[in-house]
């Protein structure tokens, strides 16, 4: 691994001083909010409908736009102070909140992995098989989610072929010990990235290894009583894992599909039907939030806002490397500085809900058997896709028309293993994978 020089210009570590004048200086902005982010036209028009919304959020650094936005007085700005950002204990109680929704002393939106809005509204995830209507107003980042593997197999030092790993799996299963993947919400991302890595390497998910859920907060402390071989989640908890010298990073997820598409803000539709000049609102604090999260000079604050107790509640240093480019895998030798692989909130695109993309999530939804072979998939896209409510929105905050796609589709895209998804063509995707759950 060939370790390239950092820019000076590039902050992936800080002393003690530096990280208390972060965190400080997040009160001061905060104070001084409307100098900083003084009210726009829209906050002082007639105005949202109402103050605010209860949007829910899991202990992950891609929910650090909502952190942003609430620390940094972006929902006040546009006229939602009363926004009420809480935490979840797993996406299932996000999915179950959501369902209730504020009325019913739940959620109005949410951070949430961008299959859950689709199998939500489709009824495959709530009780009683129970739609509940949801839209996707934005998407909240890019990359860096990363699958980590125990310290039991450090001698693979395993990275983006997981066909070593079978091997050792099935050693493990002849000794009479059961061999686990942990991942976060049945047919979410973690779900999807997971699985992909395995199956590239022959290893079949459903059949050659038990897949469990596992809340994100809750993997380090499992993977370190022995309950799961492998699991996939984001930031904080891989990098975690490897100061906690549980485990190592095997890939991070940009590797496999490079500038995938990962969390989604959500919301119910009820809600933005109803308050669709608030929802609007929420949707502008959102983005503003994601454009200052993504520069580089705002990273050190940002990684002090993120650890703050009432967001993801763990040391800063278990997510400053990694949100500023530097990735340590945890195997010897392999650091990369200025990853490319970097969590991106807004550069290329990573805001904008391609419609392409959530088709690829629907296609290995299908592959998995989460729905059937034949669902309509473009008319539930039609449905929760709502990237109309967020070119209004950027075309409000004065987005530049470059960064502002003109196609609902980022056209075909190539997995590290060769496989192209055409969205044009879904099902030539699905019968060119080997391992599945359909037959196409």
């Amino acid at each position: 691994m060939i370790k390239r020089t950092r820019r000076p210009s590039e902050m992936t570590g800080l002393s003690r001083r530096q990280l208390l004048k972060a965190t400080g200086s997040t009160a001061a902005l905060l104070a001084a909010a409307k100098l900083n982010f003084p009210a726009g036209a829209f906050a002082q028009d007639a105005g949202p409908e109402v103050k605010g919304a209860k949007l829910g959020f899991i202990a992950l650094s891609d929910a650090g736009p909502l952190f942003v936005a609430k620390d940094k007085g972006l929902f006040a700005k546009y006229g939602m102070p009363d926004t009420d950002v809480q935490k979840q204990a797993s996406w299932g109680t996000t999915r179950d909140n959501l369902v209730l929704g504020s009325e019913g002393n739940g959620i109005d939106g949410a951070h949430i992995l961008t299959p859950m809005p689709y199998l939500i509204s489709a009824g495959k995830v709530t009780q009683n098989n129970q739609p509940t209507p949801m839209y996707i107003l934005a998407r909240l980042n890019l990359d860096s989610q990363c699958i980590s593997v125990a310290n039991e197999y450090a001698d693979l030092k395993l990275g983006v072929d997981a066909a070593p790993f079978k091997a050792a799996l099935e050693k493990k299963k002849a000794s009479g010990k059961a061999v686990k993947a942990a991942m976060t919400f049945p047919g979410g991302t973690h779900d999807l990235w997971i699985r992909y890595w395995l199956a590239a390497g022959g290893i079949d998910p459903d059949k050659d290894i038990e897949t469990i859920v596992v809340p994100p907060p809750q993997m380090v402390a499992n993977m370190k009583v022995g309950t799961m071989d492998c699991f996939c989640v984001g930031e904080p908890w891989n990098l975690q894992l490897i100061h906690q010298k549980i485990g190592y990073t095997a890939v991070n997820t940009g590797e496999l599909w490079n500038k995938h598409p990962e969390k989604s803000f959500g919301m119910r539709a009820a809600f933005v039907d109803k308050y669709p000049k608030a929802a609007k609102a929420l949707l502008m604090a959102v983005m503003e939030a994601q454009q200052w999260a993504d520069k580089a000079e705002n990273k050190a604050e940002l990684a002090a806002i993120m650890g703050k107790r009432q967001w993801m509640n763990c040391p800063v240093e278990d997510v400053l490397d990694r949100s500023a480019g530097k990735f340590d895998y945890g195997i010897p030798g392999k650091v990369v500085e200025n990853s490319p692989h970097i969590m991106k909130y807004w550069r290329d695109h990573a805001s904008y809900p391609f419609q392409s993309h959530d088709l690829w999530f629907l296609t290995e939804d299908i592959r998995w058997g989460k729905y059937e072979p034949n669902f309509d998939t473009k008319a539930l896209i039609a449905k929760v896709n709502r990237e109309d409510l967020w070119k209004d929105a950027a075309k409000t905050l004065g987005v530049a028309a470059a960064d502002i796609p003109t196609s609902t589709s980022r056209g075909k895209e190539t997995f590290f293993d060769g496989k192209v998804f055409d969205p044009e063509n879904p099902a030539a995707y699905l019968k060119s994978l080997a391992i599945k759950r359909v037959e196409v």
